[in-house]
């Protein structure tokens, strides 16, 4: 029970976040009990996992995975990988998404941590409850049902919750006036899986984030005519044949033309959103007191615990981040609050904490919807995160080589997957092009 010996922790989602969780917990035998991880299919890996049919399951369960089929990485896989747990050498830098899923699977195996994941069980409600033996005062009572038989409902109780249930499955669709004036095809870069279907046809795609960026490229290999519609200055580089750039679609008007914010219009074949995801968690009790509005959730200090309930996480909500480093800080972090190695502050000061955080952004010009939205931060945050929980930061050289990458994704979008990264040291790395050639480093070197 709760309160009593070892603290005992759930883990929410076997994703890479919840792995991570795993992995750490299961390394600190002394203080914690083995975790339960809950995992709704029967695969480890999470948005990894890659799914040909769209929509939902035989069983009525939506599909998560946003994975398309030719998906490369856009972040090196010398700095997107577990610091404790590299890729194999003989990879290239920029892996094929079934090489990051074979990464995952051998990353669950090398650890162990296959014995302690409950497959195809979904997560119905994580209540807080109130416990005089329990960490803080507080427990936590998880009910599942069995994702197969469905009628078989456990509640068991947990000294603490990590919530890695990841937020790249419930697609974001920005209100459009006139979006229902649209008659051609309507959809989100969640379902689209390859280029064939869109094959000489016309495609108007919102938003130029990574995987905006990605399709385009893709739609162009099958001769699609694309605008890339979107808010941020216009791109530089060549783009791909076929495609040109638009500001953002103001609305549709009643014969279902697309009209830009500079007046031009079009009729595309199709429609397609790549505007990102919602957060959601339909399983957190209400009295928590978390709010989820404009891609903010809130207050959660440092981007993990509500203040009020300081044994809960939620792990991996930060955007524009390189993923799996971040949560192994992140679920460090999370482990030096649980053991008392942090002394956390008293709610008040974290709740300010928090306001603080937000005002200071804001005031910097951050839209709400880009409070999560880390970008080249994250490298302080991460920092931050080791100096407080008392553990080791990464290597100088991770933030370097990924600020790096994102200059020559920039200025040459084409090519930029074939460059190989070689790592000599603590802080030093190299780049070559695909034929050997150094390539010129565009960044100062880690100090």
């Amino acid at each position: 029970m709760a309160g009593l010996g070892k603290l005992r922790v759930a883990v929410v989602g076997a994703g890479a976040a919840g792995l991570c969780a795993a992995r750490h917990l299961l390394s600190r035998g002394e203080i914690f009990a083995p975790p339960v991880v809950y995992e709704l299919t029967n695969n480890v890996g999470g948005t990894w996992v890659y799914e040909e049919q769209v929509g939902t399951y035989d069983n009525g369960l939506p599909i998560h995975s946003s994975m398309y089929r030719n998906l490369r990485t856009n972040i090196p896989k010398e700095v997107m990988s577990f610091p404790d747990f590299p890729f194999e050498k003989h990879l290239p830098s920029f892996v094929h998404h079934t090489e990051v899923r074979n990464y995952l699977e051998k990353y669950c195996d090398h650890f162990r941590l296959r014995d302690h994941i409950q497959f195809n069980t979904m997560v119905d409600s994580v209540k807080p409850v109130q416990e005089k033996r329990g960490w803080h005062g507080l427990a936590w009572d998880i009910t599942t049902t069995d994702g197969i038989s469905k009628t078989k409902s456990i509640t068991e109780r947990f000294d603490a919750v990590m919530v890695c249930n990841g937020h790249f499955y419930d697609p974001y669709i920005p209100a459009i006036p006139g979006l229902k004036n649209f008659t051609g095809m309507l959809m989100h870069g969640h379902d689209y899986r390859n280029p064939e279907p869109f094959s000489g046809k016309s495609v108007v795609l919102l938003g130029a984030g990574l995987s905006g960026l990605d399709i385009a490229m893709e739609l162009s290999s099958v001769d699609a005519q694309v605008i890339l519609s979107h808010r941020q200055r216009p791109l530089t580089c060549t783009l791909p044949k076929g495609v040109q750039q638009a500001p953002p679609v103001k609305r549709v008007l009643e014969d279902g033309m697309l009209q830009f914010q500079d007046g031009r219009l079009a009729k595309p074949e199709v429609f397609l959103f790549c505007t990102g995801y919602n957060f959601t968690f339909p399983f957190l009790d209400s009295k928590l007191g978390l709010h989820v509005q404009e891609h903010l959730v809130s207050p959660l200090y440092k981007f993990l615990m509500p203040p009020a309930f300081p044994s809960l996480f939620i792990v991996g909500i930060c955007r524009a981040i390189c993923p799996f480093p971040h949560f192994h800080c992140q679920v460090q972090f999370v482990l030096s609050v649980l053991d008392g190695s942090f002394a956390l502050p008293s709610c008040k000061e974290m709740e300010q904490d928090v306001e603080m955080d937000i005002a200071m952004r804001k005031e910097r010009g951050i839209a709400t919807r880009h409070v999560l939205k880390l970008d080249s931060e994250q490298w302080a945050y991460n920092n931050e995160l080791a100096k407080l929980g008392g553990f080791k930061p990464l290597p100088p050289y991770w933030s370097n080589l990924y600020e790096s990458n994102k200059v020559f994704r920039a200025r040459d979008m084409l090519n930029y997957k074939t460059y190989r990264y070689t790592i000599l040291n603590d802080k030093e790395w190299m780049v070559h092009t695909q034929q050997g050639e150094p390539i010129q480093k565009p960044l100062p070197s880690a100090k």
